[in-house]
């Protein structure tokens, strides 16, 4: 079998920038454990994994693997499969995905980037004691979202950049998306993100999070719309703005590899 593959730069607005994704469109579902295999294989933070939707609700079907696990919502790699879509067919401005626990994603052209809808998944104050802990940070809020998602709220983007977390630690609290945040120095909110538990010490730039922290920092900030930083290694700025029940996050993308996957 001889699947299209293209890794993709998401939220990058230059090589080497961003978070990378795989996208690979297939024409209709493989196992489960063939789609983790081949994620397995891949080794980066997600593959995407798309196939024709069957009815009028969504164009495609969309679901996402990291080496370890499927996984709830990936922004970064449905901005990635947008750009792909959007990219093979130049006449389409936007795109509808279909999710399995994160309903219909759409990403849209804008001017030479894309914005993206998401669900807005605001968190809720809960100690976090065991995380807060295996981060090394002085926490002064903890948050948590029932999709997974920890939020850990520190003094200042210094505080962010320091973080050194303990990843066995971490990954023995369970499958959580762990978030440490801050108000930004050069952006509005800065933020690294941790997920050990799906076979990732830190994500470049991850969607998801952001989509549990626009609700919690448009109330603190006291507006919709801003601007976010993630500051891992290789970094990624987004724009964030909260409409209701959906955050719209807005990034360019950069293909760096298109290519063949040869599957037995």
């Amino acid at each position: 079998m001889r699947i299209p593959f293209a890794q993709i730069d998401a939220f990058a607005d230059a090589p080497f920038t961003g978070n990378p994704a795989a996208v690979m469109p297939l024409g209709k579902w493989l196992d489960d454990a063939t789609l983790l295999a081949i994620a397995e294989e891949n080794n980066l933070a997600e593959t995407a994994f798309i196939i024709p939707a069957k009815d009028d609700e969504a164009d495609f079907d969309l679901r996402w693997f990291t080496p370890a696990a499927e996984v709830a919502l990936c922004g970064h790699a449905t901005l990635a499969s947008g750009h792909f879509v959007l990219s093979s067919d130049t006449t389409l401005d936007k795109v509808r995905f279909r999710t399995r626990q994160a309903g219909i994603l759409e990403v849209a052209r804008d001017g030479a980037s894309y914005r993206m809808a998401l669900p807005a998944w605001a968190p809720a104050p809960k100690p976090l004691d065991g995380i807060v802990a295996a981060l090394g940070v002085a926490a002064i809020e903890t948050l948590w979202h029932e999709k997974g998602y920890a939020l850990v709220i520190v003094a200042g983007e210094a505080a962010v950049l320091a973080a050194q977390p303990d990843q066995r630690a971490l990954a023995n609290e369970g499958p959580i998306v762990v978030i440490v945040s801050a108000r930004g120095e050069t952006s509005d909110i800065v933020s690294r993100v941790f997920v050990p538990a799906f076979g990732i010490d830190e994500d470049p730039v991850t969607g998801s999070a952001h989509a549990v922290m626009t609700p919690y920092w448009a109330e603190k900030l006291g507006r919709d719309d801003f601007t976010a930083f993630q500051a891992s290694p290789r970094g990624g700025r987004l724009t964030c703005r909260l409409e209701g029940d959906r955050v719209i996050l807005g990034g360019a993308c950069v293909t760096l590899i298109e290519g063949t996957f040869l599957l037995p």
